[in-house]
């Protein structure tokens, strides 16, 4: 039988897990590729397709940047419009972001199942716009993929209704096809980093959309520089707020910090293997650095994925201003990481393509 499936992505996190599942989908399936456009700028959009070999997207939305609200109600609007053109028999959406959740509304409100990659995360703190995306998107989902155990234990918690499964986090899949290729890439000779180097990246709205709190993550990254090189690859959104807040000019005049420009995902994936260690605020980046045996700083007091502040590989900063310190604790108690299958085992995708076969038979 020739059963359709439709993909709807729109943003750097949702590309990588698509690039786990698309080679799959594209022998199994019709499959049609929606972006919404959510991101669209070309190192946040465009390069990850090309580096990744993902094909063009069958449909372009370019609903681009704009309110929480505007970007839901305008993706909703336009996928449901391409669901009723293409009529798929399942509608799969990744992650937890904006283009997940108007993806998952559309197709439910249209009468197509859905099914959700990355099911189960959670932070409890509804202040986080992704906490908010993925519980409703697991609550309308028929087929539920969790990457972990304690993922999957918070949907049974929570009665979801949907079919539940353990699969693993396709993270791990497209790194390991991808790690041979990144490490062809020359970012840290192009970059001139011949000393040790942590990285840097930040994009969350409760970090840079805060004045006052971007400032005291500003004056805690300055204090770190005194003692270790930091490479900052630039969000689009923080560069803004920076430039905003009479910060970029204040970072640019520090030696030791490097600011670069958004990075396509075996640039990134270089940087991060090289590395001393890393601080983000990111979901992904916390995985890719353990992944790769780099323990995180994570500025945030809370994370979707415990396993790995449970066992020490990432650390929980509310406040940045500390950020010295606990760079200084976190390098002396470093040993390397021994255990890289607490994500899983690099088979996530064939799992969930196989689950997915199963449903529509």
């Amino acid at each position: 039988m020739d059963w359709t499936v439709v993909s709807v992505v729109g943003a750097r996190p949702n590309f990588i897990k698509l690039a786990a599942l698309a080679p799959l989908l594209d022998k199994g399936f019709k499959h049609v590729m929606v972006h919404t456009g959510q991101h669209y700028d070309y190192e946040m959009s465009r390069i990850f397709f090309q580096q990744l070999e993902l094909h063009e997207p069958d449909v372009y939305l370019g609903v681009g940047s704009g309110s929480h609200g505007y970007q839901v109600g305008e993706m909703v609007k336009r996928v449901e419009e391409v669901l009723l053109r293409y009529r798929p028999d399942i509608v799969v959406v990744y992650g937890d972001t904006n283009s997940t959740l108007a993806g998952a509304l559309a197709a439910v409100k249209a009468g197509f199942r859905v099914a959700h990659v990355e099911a189960g995360l959670r932070v409890h703190n509804l202040s986080m716009q992704e906490e908010i995306n993925r519980r409703v998107v697991d609550h309308i989902s028929h087929i539920l993929f969790a990457p972990t155990r304690s993922a999957l234990e918070d949907l049974e918690r929570e009665n979801v209704l949907g079919a539940k499964y353990l699969t693993g986090d396709v993270h791990v899949d497209v790194l390991i096809r991808e790690l041979p290729k990144a490490l062809q890439s020359r970012i840290v000779e192009d970059l001139g980093l011949k000393e040790s180097y942590v990285v840097m990246t930040m994009h969350r709205a409760e970090n840079v959309d805060n004045k006052g709190r971007l400032y005291s993550i500003v004056q805690g990254l300055l204090d770190l520089s005194k003692h270790v090189k930091v490479v900052f690859p630039l969000h689009p959104r923080t560069r803004n707020r920076l430039l905003e807040y009479g910060l970029y000019d204040l970072l640019k005049r520090f030696p030791r910090i490097k600011l670069i420009e958004p990075l396509g995902y075996l640039d990134f994936i270089r940087l991060l293997y090289d590395a001393e260690l890393v601080m983000t605020d990111s979901g992904g980046v916390q995985r890719e650095a353990y992944l790769l045996g780099k323990y995180s700083i994570v500025l945030r007091s809370e994370t979707e994925w415990v396993e790995l502040v449970e066992r020490g590989y990432v650390v929980l900063l509310s406040d940045p201003k500390r950020l010295s310190e606990v760079y200084a604790e976190l390098r002396k108690r470093i040993t390397p990481i021994k255990e890289r299958d607490l994500l899983g085992d690099g088979r996530a995708s064939e799992r969930i393509v196989n689950i997915l076969k199963k449903h529509l038979e």
